[in-house]
């Protein structure tokens, strides 16, 4: 079968590889109707998540249709269209079992590798190196889903492919970032990045009851997306200073709640971000934490800063001081995507939010390098490539 492959640090081809097998008894083969890009995908192209290994298949955000289950799968059967989780969850460990899916002890068979850069074992992600379990990704034809019972979620009728597919990661992180803000009625959020993932957190802070979001970013086309699907107020990073115009916006005290919806690679302006490219450049760090930096000293006091960006390792300046004197709450963590899908796919069902302007590129396989240089470049207003096998 045809797929996009990580053939080297900047380097995406298009190769035909073994079509996937059972191996499990809990598994399922998916045939893929689409398949997004991501933003973290670009940071396993950019060589700054370790154990790629050349001719890995990419992507971890998709739908498709069941053609094939293991014996012990009770709740899928073939033909069903399903929109699947991009983090692997077993369904039994204490951190399943508490919804906490993307701590999962046991989908993860390299966890000694998250053991020494984390301190733990995480979950596998699909298509997301050999550190986060070494499954393939489904920007394929067809993709092997592990414990399928538990990451696979039919999609309700009515419900668009264009749709469903961003349920399977954009939308429930998104989500899950203003979720962890608690926020209350009346409130203002903050969101840095006004990508995919930023979208969706600025569209669900809305649902949870903020009264106002502002979004920051530097793309012009971005700002007019968050604009205009997602009422937001906007702020161009590269054309005010992000402290002051916040402190205006909100009468001084800051924002209740603050978004980091952009990670490790994060740009910027001024010294601190000449700073950290180059630690970032030279590997002296393994992320550029400028927007928690922003978050951290942005947020009122005693507000709560979310930070759903994906980071991989070390970074330095980090105002501990502002995190501690201004009683601030930090939450974190990759999404538990099992946790949200069925309620976003209500939610999408009943027209309470709808993700399908996300998908800007529509594009087949063979088309995956143009793909990922539009996505990662931003250019022809690429918000997501999406790749219909």
């Amino acid at each position: 079968m045809r797929a996009i492959c990580w053939n080297g640090v900047n380097d995406v081809v298009v190769e035909s590889v073994p079509e996937p097998r059972i191996v499990s008894p809990h598994d399922a083969i998916v045939r893929v109707s689409l398949s997004s890009v991501c933003g973290s995908d670009l940071h396993l192209v950019h060589g700054y998540i370790p154990a790629m290994r050349r001719g890995d298949v990419l992507g971890h955000e998709f739908l498709g249709e069941v053609v094939e289950t293991g014996a012990e799968v009770k709740r899928l059967q073939r033909g069903d269209r399903v929109v699947v989780s991009s983090v692997i969850g077993c369904g039994r460990c204490v951190y399943c079992e508490g919804e906490l899916w993307s701590l999962c002890d046991n989908s993860n068979p390299r966890h000694v590798v998250t053991e020494r850069l984390f301190g733990d074992t995480m979950s596998a992600i699909f298509g997301y190196s050999h550190a986060f379990g070494g499954f393939a990704g489904s920007h394929a034809e067809y993709v092997r889903v592990p414990f399928a019972d538990h990451g696979a979620f039919k999609v309700p009728d009515g419900v668009r492919d264009e749709s469903a597919v961003f349920a399977s990661d954009a939308l429930p992180t998104g989500y899950m970032g203003a979720e962890l803000c608690d926020i209350r009625p009346g409130q203002v959020v903050a969101v840095w990045g006004c990508g995919g993932v930023g979208q969706m957190a600025i569209k669900s802070a809305y649902l949870f009851g903020a009264a106002r979001v502002i979004a920051i970013d530097s793309r012009p086309d971005r700002l007019a997306m968050a604009k205009v699907h997602g009422c937001a107020e906007v702020l161009n990073y590269a054309e005010v200073d992000v402290q002051e115009a916040l402190r205006e916006l909100t009468g001084g005290r800051g924002p209740d709640a603050c978004i980091d919806a952009v990670g490790m690679e994060a740009e910027g302006t001024g010294l601190q971000y000449t700073y950290d490219r180059v630690k970032h450049a030279l590997r002296l760090q393994n992320d550029r934490p400028l927007v928690v930096r922003d978050a951290l000293l942005a947020c009122r006091k005693g507000g709560t800063v979310s930070i759903v960006g994906v980071y991989a390792g070390f970074a330095d300046k980090i105002p501990l001081g502002a995190l501690m004197n201004k009683a601030l709450v930090v939450r974190a963590a990759q999404q538990h995507g099992q946790r949200y899908i069925p309620r976003l796919l209500e939610l999408i069902q009943r027209g309470d939010i709808d993700p399908s302007f996300l998908l800007t590129h529509r594009m087949c396989l063979d088309d995956g390098p143009r793909g990922y240089r539009l996505f990662e470049e931003r250019a022809d207003g690429c918000m997501r490539a999406v790749f219909a096998p």
